[in-house]
């Protein structure tokens, strides 16, 4: 069973057909994993051979496109007819004489494809030269239009029943993160309490689960705090080490991520400084979070704040969240930086990071939230401190 009615659904068809139309292509190729859950609900970690949806102009339905042995968890997952879901033969999968886009080309080609103009997400990690190559060779007649973030820009602006999902998943981070900052302590293995993250991230609350997110927990720890994508190692806390925590619980393939740190020991006063001055620049961009304001607008403020205390961000500090698969919790849309005119809407989700990583160490404290007419709404409530242990 999909995770949403039918009829929501079909609203997110109709959207996508209005843009498709915009852009004037008949067909849409969608391979990204997050953008074909959103079109036809479809959830399998299948992702590591070519798949995809393919939405038509004059259809009423898409259709599926993937592993004959996940055809059956296409018709568990996605609200489409079973005569909509296609599956390539065995001897298609990692081999160097076929191309499962071959079988996806034969299809297209049943629905008198050739001659049409054809989207297909170009700039996305699931779309590769290969796949291009292999529906040239057979579609010789089409017209191939980089369509890459065309529905992740649609699903920016969030229906009640998906900050549904995400608020379970705030909630489930909100546990997880509390759990994995007591469990940090000078003595104990880094991969221990990744270890108890993952468990809490995974059995959620009594009222609902969790799933696997689309990030692993980033946990760099003490001089390599400065490298933020890091994950865990079997060594132990030390004292006088700061350890930083990332990490976002999933719900229906809802994320949210949160970041705060720990510091097993006493810190300086040169890092109670630093830490100071990100907390009162994370504090001043969600109080600027509201509707009609443009995201480079939220980000001066962050660096106005950072910058008089001698300390520079040259990466973004903050980006849209919601539907995502590994290796993406993002919707790869617009960004909190400089020259991002985007302009905040209503239900729109953003994880605001303030983070900053100098040569000898680094401090992270985040927020995903929810825009509001008036402000923002919080998914996960969790101290914002330097957590001192």
């Amino acid at each position: 069973m999909a995770a949403f009615e039918k009829c929501e659904y079909r609203k997110r068809l109709k959207n996508i057909k209005a843009k498709m139309a915009e852009k004037n292509l008949n067909i849409l190729l969608s391979t990204n994993p997050a953008n074909m859950n959103y079109i036809s609900g479809y959830d399998g970690h299948s992702y590591y051979v070519p798949q995809g949806v393919a939405v038509f102009t004059e259809e009423e339905e898409p259709i599926w496109m993937g592993r004959e042995m996940d055809v059956t968890g296409a018709q568990y997952t996605t609200w489409l007819k079973d005569e909509n879901l296609y599956g390539f033969p065995e001897y298609f999968v990692q081999s160097f004489d076929h191309h499962p886009v071959e079988y996806f080309a034969d299809i297209l080609l049943e629905k008198k494809a050739d001659g049409k103009r054809i989207g297909l997400e170009m700039n996305q990690e699931f779309c590769n030269h290969k796949m291009y190559l292999e529906l040239k060779a057979k579609l010789k007649n089409a017209v191939f239009v980089d369509a890459s973030h065309m529905v992740n820009w649609i699903r920016t602006i969030k229906t009640e029943n998906e900050l549904k999902y995400m608020r379970q998943a705030g909630t489930i981070t909100e546990k997880a993160m509390n759990i994995g900052i007591a469990a940090i302590a000078e003595g104990v293995r880094e991969c221990d309490v990744a270890a108890d993250i993952w468990h809490a991230q995974i059995a959620g609350t009594k009222e609902f689960g969790g799933e696997y997110p689309g990030l692993m927990p980033a946990m760099p720890v003490g001089e390599r705090s400065n490298a933020p994508h890091l994950s865990w190692s079997d060594n132990r806390y030390k004292k006088q080490q700061m350890g930083i925590l990332e990490i976002g619980a999933c719900k229906m393939r809802y994320n949210a991520p949160l970041a705060r740190t720990v510091y097993v020991g006493v810190p300086n006063n040169k890092y109670k400084d630093f830490v100071k001055t990100i907390n009162e620049g994370l504090d001043v961009m969600l109080n600027a979070i509201k509707v009609g304001v443009p995201c480079e607008d939220i980000e001066l403020k962050w660096r106005k704040c950072i910058e008089p205390k001698g300390y520079i961000k040259k990466s973004r500090a903050g980006y849209p969240i919601g539907l995502g698969y590994p290796p993406d919790w993002g919707e790869q849309t617009y960004s909190l930086r400089p020259g991002d005119k985007t302009i905040l809407l209503e239900n729109m989700t953003i994880h605001v990071l303030a983070a900053i990583w100098t040569e000898d160490f680094g401090y992270e404290v985040s927020e995903s939230v929810i825009v509001k007419e008036k402000g923002y709404e919080q998914l996960s409530s969790v101290s914002r401190q330097l957590f001192v242990k």
